[in-house]
This record gives C-alpha cells, sequence and structure tokens, in this order.
C-alpha cells in the first residue's frame, strides 16, 4: 500500500495495492502490521456501512467523549469526504480537508480520534465502508454544521443537499465542543 501525509497532520490518505485480473479484483482493506507499520496503530471495534443516494450529506459528526479513529473507503459510488480538525491545541485547528473516495480510485482515509467527519454522494447511489475505534455513543454524539463558512468547505455540488433533521441543526465551529 502507499501511504500519503495530508495537509493535516495525523489524517492519511491510503492507496492499497491492487491485484486485478480478468476474474476483478483483490485488495487487504486493512492488515494490522502492515498500517502498523505506516504509523497507524489502531483496533478496530465497530464496522459500519451506510448507502446514500446523490446529494445525501452526511455529517458533520463526533463524538466528545469516546473519539472515534476512522479507516473509511468507498465500496460503491463515490462521495466528497471531509474531515475538520477539532483538536484545539493543534496547528491546524478548525481547518477542513475534502477529497473524493470511489470504488473507482479504492481510495481509503484514515482519521484519527479528534476530528469532524462527514461526506456527501456524489454518485446515483454511494456504500460507504467505515471502521471504528470506539462504539457509538449516541450521547457523546456532536454535530458540527456542514455550512458553516468558517470551514471553508466547498462541496462539489449545486443545490440544497438533503439532510436529517440533525445533521441541518448542526452547530457552528465557534459554539462547538471541541478536544482540549
Amino acid at each position: 500500500m502507499n501511504v500519503t501525509a495530508t495537509a493535516i497532520p495525523g489524517v492519511l490518505l491510503i492507496a492499497p495495492r491492487v491485484f486485478s485480473d480478468d476474474r476483478g479484483f483483490f485488495y487487504e482493506s486493512w492488515n494490522a502490521r502492515a498500517f502498523a507499520a505506516a504509523g497507524i496503530d489502531a483496533s478496530f471495534v465497530q464496522d459500519n456501512h451506510s448507502r446514500s443516494r446523490r446529494g445525501v450529506l452526511r455529517g458533520l459528526h463526533y463524538q466528545i467523549e469516546h473519539a472515534q479513529g476512522k479507516l473509511v473507503r468507498t465500496v460503491a459510488g463515490e462521495v466528497y469526504d471531509v474531515v475538520v480538525d477539532l483538536r484545539r491545541g493543534s496547528p491546524t485547528f478548525g481547518r477542513s480537508l475534502g477529497m473524493t473516495l470511489s470504488a473507482q480510485n479504492r481510495l481509503m482515509l484514515w482519521i484519527p480520534p479528534g476530528f469532524a467527519h462527514g461526506f456527501l454522494a456524489l454518485s446515483e447511489h454511494a456504500e460507504f465502508l467505515y471502521k471504528t475505534t470506539d462504539t457509538w455513543y449516541p450521547e457523546h454524539e456532536r454535530t458540527l454544521l456542514w455550512s458553516d463558512p468558517a470551514l471553508r468547505i466547498e462541496w462539489p455540488y449545486d443545490g440544497a443537499p438533503i439532510l436529517t433533521p440533525k445533521d441541518a441543526a448542526g452547530t457552528p465551529l465557534a459554539a462547538a465542543d471541541v478536544y482540549a
């Protein structure tokens, strides 16, 4: 696999080694030894799978307690994936990073604890998988406002995205609970 640092320290872009032939393809999406050698020494406790239609925006979610590290990828379709650094002491606090993850490019993103995360489905349907380092605690979940101008996220979508009421009512960064 090829692991590339991003503009936000700790967030890593992972391009797995893909073996393709006339039957299809194979790749390892997780190998504890290989990922640890790349600096990702995580123990995963939960796997999640979501399916979204074009225009659905999920996020920007995080847990203020029981912060989750996430290894994310798209296995069908295409999404625009976004992370926001919520670590108050970080030199990149409040900065966002977005990129396209698709079944075609097979890229994965490692998001360490301390970040809000969300994605926008760009294809007719998108299936998104993510492994987490802690389980979901609804009482600790927070939602950062996806459209907060302070985040400077350029969502690649014309029109209004499809949101849950919780995501539509997210908190702007200036008022959000963040990590010490």
